[in-house]
C-alpha cells in the first residue's frame, strides 16, 4: 500500500468520479482506473459502488477512507517538519484543545513563541477530551490540553496554572436561577444536557454520588456552544465549566456553580517516548518557563 495510491484513493472519493479525479491528479484515467483495481485487490474487497454517473464507496471503502485520511495527514505533517531549512527554527506544532479557559495560557506561550521564531506555525484541533486522546494517540497532534486525570501509563503530561470551574448554564428565567449554587438534589427531575466526554461522566457521577444515566439526560454535546443554543430554547439545564458562555449583558443565560465545588485541573499532555520536532521543543519549553514564573508569582 503506497502513499501515492491512498492520495488517489482520497481524491475518487471525493470527486466521486474516476474521470474527475484523474484532471485533479493530472494522471491518465486508465492509470487510475488501474491504481484503483490493484487496491482493491490488496485489500481482497471491493472499495467502490460504481454507478452510472458517480462512485460511491462500500462500507469497507469508508473505513479505509477515515484512515487513509490520517496516514496521509500524519505523513504530511512529518514531512513538513523534515523539509524545513535547518539553519532557522521552524515546523509545525499541532495542539489538540477542548473548551477552557485555560487556553488563554496557551495562547500567550504560542504568542510568544512566534516572537522568537517567527517560522513555526501552529494547528489547532477543538474536540473533547476522548477525541484528542484520539488524535494523539494517532500522531496526528503533537498535544493535548484535556481536563484531569492523565493516563499516566500511556501520556507524559505538565499541569497547567489553571482551574476550571463546574456548574450548570441554564436560562435567567429557570426555576434555579435564583439560587447561589446548585447542588445534585436541585437537579433530580431536570432536564440534563452533559457532555459525551467519558472523563467529564466520571467526575460528574463522583459530584452527583451515584450514577449519571439515573438522571434525566435529554441530550448530550461535544462542545458547548450548540448545547448554550438548546438551553436557550428551554430544552434543559447544561452542565458545563464556567466562562466559556457569556451570560453578561443582554443574554438568557447564567452559570451557577457546583456545591459541592467541583473543580477541573488541566494536563498539557503528550504520547511517552514522543520524538518531538524542533519547533515542538521549543513550545514545551516557552510552556514550562511560563508555568514557572506563574507559580513564582503566586506563591
Amino acid at each position: 500500500m503506497e502513499i501515492r495510491v491512498l492520495r488517489y484513493f482520497i481524491a475518487v472519493a471525493n470527486e466521486e468520479s474516476i474521470s474527475a479525479a484523474a484532471n485533479y491528479l493530472h494522471i491518465s484515467q486508465p492509470t487510475l482506473s488501474r491504481q484503483l483495481k490493484d487496491l482493491e485487490n490488496e485489500f481482497g474487497t471491493p472499495l467502490f459502488v460504481r454507478g452510472n454517473r458517480k462512485i460511491s464507496l462500500t462500507d469497507e471503502g469508508i473505513f479505509l477512507l477515515i484512515k487513509a485520511k490520517e496516514i496521509v495527514e500524519l505523513v504530511d505533517k512529518t514531512e513538513t517538519n523534515f523539509n524545513e531549512p535547518k539553519e532557522m527554527i521552524s515546523g509545525e506544532i499541532y495542539i489538540g484543545c477542548g473548551e477552557t479557559e485555560a487556553m488563554q495560557f496557551i495562547a500567550k506561550t504560542l504568542k510568544e513563541l512566534v516572537e522568537y521564531y517567527p517560522n513555526i506555525r501552529f494547528h489547532l484541533h477543538s474536540g473533547n477530551a476522548d477525541d484528542i486522546t484520539s488524535q494523539l494517540d494517532s500522531g496526528l497532534l503533537d498535544f493535548g490540553i484535556v481536563i484531569e486525570p492523565t493516563d499516566k501509563q500511556k501520556y507524559d503530561y505538565i499541569q497547567l496554572p489553571a482551574t476550571d470551574i463546574w456548574g450548570v448554564l441554564m436560562r435567567k428565567d429557570s426555576p434555579l436561577a435564583y439560587k447561589h449554587s446548585i447542588q445534585p438534589t436541585d437537579l433530580l427531575d431536570k432536564p440534563l444536557l452533559i457532555s459525551r466526554q467519558t472523563t467529564v461522566s466520571n467526575e460528574l457521577t463522583g459530584w452527583f454520588g451515584q450514577d449519571i444515566g439515573n438522571f434525566n439526560t435529554v441530550a448530550t454535546y461535544n462542545l458547548i456552544y450548540n448545547a448554550a443554543l438548546m438551553v436557550e430554547e428551554n430544552i434543559g439545564y447544561a452542565l458545563c465549566l464556567d466562562k466559556l458562555i457569556n451570560t453578561s449583558g443582554n443574554s438568557k443565560l447564567c452559570f451557577k456553580p457546583l456545591n459541592p465545588r467541583l473543580e477541573a485541573n488541566l494536563n498539557v499532555i503528550w504520547k511517552k517516548h514522543q520524538v518531538f520536532s524542533k519547533a515542538a521543543t521549543k513550545f514545551l519549553d516557552q510552556l514550562r518557563n511560563n508555568i514557572k514564573i506563574s507559580n513564582s508569582n503566586s506563591i
